[in-house]
């Protein structure tokens, strides 16, 4: 069953696809929804097709070119974005900046965990053609409409659910991983597991609470809400899903101050690091970040296999798709480019590698 949810909630809509919950649940129904948590559902990894990426309403065709109006809204973060409207009324987070290394590492860490069963928001590498947007010195304007045109850009389109949070954007923790309860119906551990070696693969070093989101992926009503909207003991959530939605800085080396151009599509950096800090006991080498909340996890056997199995699955033509429809070879810092992508397939293969090699303690 909650394979079916999740699988159904990756099609829906831009504009409905990440309820906001309209009132913060208890610690005590929040802790509940973690105890029965997923992390991973099956797919079918030889059919998935990393170049097209996510299918339903909402989804755009790589490098398509996307219309909408600016809307001045305050956004979150560091890295260069804004919201965007296709009337009348879907709004979208478009990020952009040829510079920016998180336009092209959320499109393919987000394929990547989406392609594995992992769940993701889906991302869009698209060209955007903005009206009324302001300016900017890496922009050109297109002199038949007078829009901005932001190339490259990628899109955002937010997994369907609503956020199960005691405060806003407080997400949750990776030790929290270890709350989750088989027993009572949640993820085993060798999925939690493969989830944090998934994480010291990519080199998701920007892993605050805030980056990782605690979904509810039932199909309700709004009757299902508690009397003043919350989803507490009367709305208790039947399918909570513990997931990655900000997965920018990725493909890089993990650093304690989250810098763009080390942690994010930098391949010298990348292939350089290790998936093991010590490899006989099975600790990841993820080197801590200031904000972050996961470093050097240890990994069990069961968790090291469930991973190496599934990243095995994945072929040649799958991993040049997604390296070559997330623009790796486009990636600039000044005039340096960051690798060719056959260069970053032979990086990827030679990673997957260390985990397959490797005899973890269970």
């Amino acid at each position: 069953m909650a394979v079916m949810v999740l699988m159904g909630a990756c099609a829906s809509r831009g504009r409905l696809s990440s309820k906001k919950a309209d009132a913060h649940v208890s610690p005590s129904a929040r802790l509940d929804a973690i105890h029965r948590a997923q992390v991973w559902e099956a797919t079918d990894i030889a059919s998935m097709n990393l170049r097209v990426g996510p299918k339903g309403h909402g989804a755009f065709a790589p490098d398509e070119t996307v219309r909408c109006k600016y809307a001045d809204k305050v956004m979150t973060g560091n890295s260069p974005k804004f919201t965007c409207v296709i009337p009348p009324d879907d709004e979208m987070k478009v990020k952009f900046g040829r510079e920016n290394g998180e336009v092209y590492a959320e499109v393919a860490a987000t394929r990547l965990f989406w392609a594995l069963g992992f769940p993701a928001d889906r991302m869009y590498p698209v060209r955007v053609l903005c009206t009324d947007c302001p300016a900017r010195e890496e922009t050109t304007r297109d002199e038949a409409s007078g829009a901005i045109l932001f190339d490259p850009a990628s899109i955002e389109r937010k997994l369907k659910g609503h956020a199960i949070e005691t405060a806003p954007d407080s997400g949750w923790a990776w030790p929290e991983l270890d709350k989750v309860e088989e027993a009572a119906g949640g993820a085993s551990r060798a999925q939690r597991d493969a989830l944090k070696l998934l994480a010291v693969f990519v080199q998701h070093t920007d892993n605050k609470p805030a980056q990782q989101r605690l979904l509810c992926a039932d199909e309700e009503s709004e009757g299902e809400r508690g009397e003043h909207g919350e989803h507490g003991d009367r709305g208790r959530c039947a399918h909570p899903v513990m997931m990655v939605n900000d997965l920018g800085q990725t493909f890089g080396r993990s650093n304690l101050f989250n810098r763009d151009h080390v942690g994010s599509v930098n391949l010298e950096k990348w292939s350089g690091s290790h998936i093991w800090l010590d490899a006989s006991h099975c600790i990841g080498d993820l080197a801590p970040s200031q904000s972050g909340t996961l470093d050097n996890p240890t990994i069990h056997e069961a968790g090291r296999k469930f991973l190496s199995d599934l990243l095995m699955r994945l072929s040649d033509a799958q991993l040049r798709d997604l390296f070559d429809v997330a623009r790796f070879d486009e990636r600039a810092e000044g005039n340096k480019r960051q690798g060719t992508v056959e260069e970053w397939v032979s990086a990827f293969k030679k990673k997957r590698g260390e985990i397959a090699s490797t005899t973890c303690p269970s």
